[in-house]
């Protein structure tokens, strides 16, 4: 199995549609004002917004961004005008995070793992 796509819900996807594509997605399908399609820059997933008349719940979902050298990253966002909650901090689960919101309140996180994404120390070993 493997995740093709997160559909978020947004109140303007035009504007989603800018903010997103100043993280790195591109634009592949376009049926605004209603719903979007995006292409993350690597990988096979896709990223979708869609649009919503009622109230978006501000911690509802937390989306993860994972990006090779996050520092350089954060710092070439904060000067395209996007604002952080936190700059990056190494976690105690061995990550490196740095936290913001998109122009709708939904969270996310950009951050690098490495190795221990997928294979922490405490990760279950198969029987």
């Amino acid at each position: 199995m493997n995740l093709n796509q997160i559909t978020i819900p947004s109140h303007d996807v035009a504007r989603a549609v800018v903010f997103y594509t100043k993280l790195g997605l591109r634009l592949i399908v376009d049926s605004s004002p209603r719903y979007v399609r995006l292409e993350c820059p690597s990988g096979d997933s896709t990223f979708s917004i869609h649009h919503v008349e009622h109230p978006i719940p501000p911690d509802g979902v937390v989306i993860y961004f994972e990006c090779e050298n996050i520092d350089d990253k954060v710092s070439k966002l904060i000067r395209k005008g996007i604002q952080f909650d936190c700059d990056p901090m190494d976690q105690q689960w061995g990550w490196r995070e740095a936290h913001l919101r998109d122009l709708d309140g939904n969270r996310l996180i950009l951050f690098h793992a490495g190795e221990n994404r997928k294979y922490p120390p405490w990760r279950v070993v198969d029987k």
